[in-house]
């Protein structure tokens, strides 16, 4: 036995004695405080045990050896103090098992967690989608292996900090992963240099140690899908902006710019080829492919041409790189739709790699514009054809001098209707004129119109006058459906006598206006339309037009308009001409056609016709001097335009006068300052006439005149004839011209029928 122990036996065997004789708290306290010495010193409770029953024991001889009897409380004293010795032994026997369970929990706990961490590396590492972990700064710290195939940047990189290095500089700003998105869609630049558009979604987490914010997220590839989508768009935003388009010219206008917008091109260029023999039409958007930057009809050089020749001349919907097989193109070319005639050239801003996708989008683009183009080859030959026939139906497009046309039909696209004008020349040097209106409007009232006018002409041609032309057309308009209760206007014209017959079959009153005077309505020869009743005669009123008169006839669409009285429009129309004498027809029709005009446009069919007749002579007298020539030009100018001789042949007639005015001041008044020059200019049928006369002496002209005296050489090239006479007294110059036949287009200039579009 060890010292220590017999020395702990010896303590406890003392203080147990004491309690079993005297039981107090102070014994009990002793008995706890021997059990944490033996806790402290390790004594084993076998040995404790032992020694506490062994001086039980002897207590118990002890007192039958002094009494002669035991005591009735010695056990329980002796357990008390027992138990008092155990209990801090329990407490540390109880305190060390918890210890063991707890070491096992954590230990079990310890072992979950790495399997628990050893599967879901394994989950992670076998997601198809990228995986990542990022700390509340937006710092990647943790990534699996498809994410680095999808970025190029892998675990071996982390941590990623902002801005990390996918970040494509030309994308938009990366969002916020803690404020702005949690699936978000973005471009990055995979560490190759291929732009990936990758689908984000993100969750945010707060971690246990340290109470810190993090976010988990997958990434996705949707290249593919944004592609396709952006195919789409594409697609859709040319056809909606060639949809509009109706000729060649408007859809290269619109489709040539969204193509090179949305292909990233510096140029598109198209070349279409009219023949075999023709060159090529060429239509450019941006720097032109000679230098030019501008959009619309352009030139090519000779390499240009030579590419889009051969491309046009390659199998329908084929492309080819430029240079072909090259790791990098500087553009492309194709054919266009598949006739042959046309090509594509698409030349980029700098050299790049042209990826599968790339080659579809441009395969989609360049189909639906080869598309629009045919589509629109289509209708501008259905539109020709179309205007052929209705130009042939409506009347004729060259009209004699010092008349004006206007036509504007109420139902585009059409460029006719139930309305009609005609002129024409006849033999004995008189015009006839006729004017109708058919009943409704539209593709059916132009039927009935063609067929009246083209009976009107014939009858016009064949000698009848207007009475007897409105007869005989009321037994055509009975055979013919729907030309019942047409109404016409027929007149004829005699320009040398001043005079104009005409007959009205219910038609609006044709309007003449005397120069500087309001229009009167001519009111005679009135009877019913076409085709209603069978009068016994037509009438037939004559009227003398003044020298300078402007007689007017139209169809009712210019005058009939909802709420306004029809008196108003022939009051304007009157009014309008009383200050018009000075113009020229067709800007007297444009001057009745804006004051009547309705403001949301008429709404019925309109046809007019104006006509100037031939103004009384211009005679001028004037001193010969220098400062009165301003005079003579500007009063010229004045009877010119009532002549109704148009600008161009005024302007170069009153240059031809002035010079023979200035040659009889300078020439034939040298030394003279009382003589006169006298002018004098007449107009017949289509002829203007203007003569000069002096009583002076010209100088003879110089074999080299120098830089001056062509004053005879440039009379001669502004008028068709030229006639000096030096003859009489003095000098006579004559010069003459042929009015030229007016042209005008069938449609209202306004509206357009050859429309081109370009920069």
């Amino acid at each position: 036995m060890s010292a220590l122990l017999a020395d702990f036996l010896d303590a406890y065997a003392d203080a147990l004695r004491r309690h079993l004789d005297s039981p107090t708290q102070a014994g009990l306290a002793e008995g706890y405080e021997l059990g944490r010495r033996a806790l402290v010193e390790g004594i084993s409770l076998l040995d404790l045990t032992e020694n506490h029953f062994r001086v039980v024991q002897e207590a118990e001889q002890r007192r039958q050896e002094t009494s002669g009897e035991s005591g009735a409380r010695l056990p329980e004293t002796a357990l008390e103090f027992l138990l008092q010795t155990l209990v801090p032994l329990d407490i540390a026997t109880r305190g060390y098992l918890d210890g063991t369970r707890r070491y096992e929990q954590q230990r079990s706990r310890a072992d979950d967690l790495a399997g628990r961490d050893a599967f879901r590396t394994a989950l992670v590492e076998s997601l198809q989608d990228g995986f990542f972990v990022a700390d509340a700064q937006g710092t990647i710290i943790e990534v699996n292996t498809a994410f680095g195939a999808l970025t190029g940047y892998g675990a071996a990189g982390v941590p990623y900090p902002l801005p990390h290095p996918w970040s494509s500089p030309e994308g938009p700003r990366y969002p916020d992963l803690g404020t702005e998105a949690q699936r978000f869609i973005i471009p990055i630049r995979h560490r190759d240099g291929r732009d990936v558009w990758l689908a984000v979604s993100t969750s945010a987490l707060i971690k246990p140690e340290g109470n810190e914010r993090i976010f988990v997220g997958t990434i996705r590839d949707v290249t593919a899908e944004h592609d396709a989508q952006a195919r789409d768009q594409a697609a859709s935003r040319l056809a909606t902006a060639v949809g509009a388009a109706t000729s060649v010219v408007e859809v290269l206008a619109v489709g040539l710019d969204e193509l090179r917008g949305t292909v990233g091109a510096e140029t598109a260029v198209v070349a279409v080829w009219p023949s075999r023999t023709a060159a090529p039409e060429v239509y450019v958007s941006g720097a032109g492919a000679d230098g030019a930057s501008h959009n619309g009809i352009a030139s090519l050089d000779e390499p240009s041409r030579a590419l889009l020749e051969r491309a046009r001349r390659r199998p329908p919907r084929s492309l080819l790189a430029i240079p072909d097989g090259a790791e990098s193109s500087e553009g492309i070319v194709a054919p266009l739709g598949e006739t042959g005639d046309a090509a594509v050239w698409l030349r980029f801003a700098a050299p790049r790699a042209i990826s599968a996708a790339d080659w579809t989008l441009f395969s989609l683009l360049i189909g639906h514009l080869s598309l629009a183009v045919q589509r629109a080859r289509n209708f501008d030959q259905a539109r020709a054809t179309s205007l052929t026939l209705q130009r042939a139906m409506l009347g004729p497009i060259e009209l004699p001098p010092r008349f004006s046309v206007h036509y504007e039909p109420a139902l585009p696209p059409l460029e006719i209707g139930g309305d009609w004008y005609d002129v024409v020349p006849l033999r004995d040097g008189t015009i006839g004129v006729v004017v109708g209106d058919c009943v409704g409007r539209g593709l059916s009232a132009a039927v009935v119109m063609g067929q009246l006018r083209t009976a009107a002409r014939a009858l016009l041609l064949r000698g009848a006058g207007p009475a007897q032309l409105l007869a005989e057309l009321d037994t055509v308009a009975a055979r013919i459906p729907g030309a019942m209760c047409t109404t016409v206007c027929a007149a004829v014209l005699d320009p040398v006598r001043g005079l104009v017959r005409y007959s009205s079959a219910g038609h609006m009153p044709p309007i003449l206006a005397d120069v500087a005077k309001v229009g009167r309505l001519l009111e005679g020869g009135r009877s019913v339309p076409l085709a209603t009743f069978d009068p016994p005669r037509r009438p037939e009123a004559t009227t003398a037009v003044a020298p300078g008169s402007t007689l007017v006839l139209f169809t009712d669409g210019l005058v009939e308009q909802r709420g306004v009285d029809i008196d108003d429009g022939f009051a304007k129309i009157a009014e309008v001409l009383a200050d018009t004498s000075g113009r020229l027809p067709r800007e007297v029709a444009d001057a009745v056609l804006s004051r009547l005009r309705p403001t949301v446009g008429y709404d019925d069919d309109v046809a007019m016709v104006v006509y100037r007749q031939p103004p009384a002579p211009l005679r001028l007298d004037v001193p010969a001097r220098a400062d009165e020539l301003a005079v003579l030009r500007r009063t010229l100018k004045g009877w010119l335009a009532a002549a109704a001789v148009p600008h161009d042949l005024a302007a170069d007639l009153v240059a031809a006068a002035n010079e023979a005015c200035s040659n009889s001041i300078e020439h034939a008044y040298r030394n003279d300052d009382t003589g006169r020059v006298r002018l004098s200019a007449t107009c017949d049928i289509d002829t203007v006439v203007i003569v000069v006369t002096d009583t002076g002496d010209w100088k003879p002209r110089a074999s080299d005149p120098g830089y001056r005296g062509r004053g005879i050489d440039m009379m001669r090239a502004l008028t068709e004839e030229l006639d000096i006479d030096h003859s009489g007294p003095g000098t006579t110059v004559r010069m003459s011209v042929t009015l030229p036949a007016i042209t005008f287009p069938v449609a209202n200039p306004l509206r357009g029928t050859n429309r081109r579009i370009a920069g």
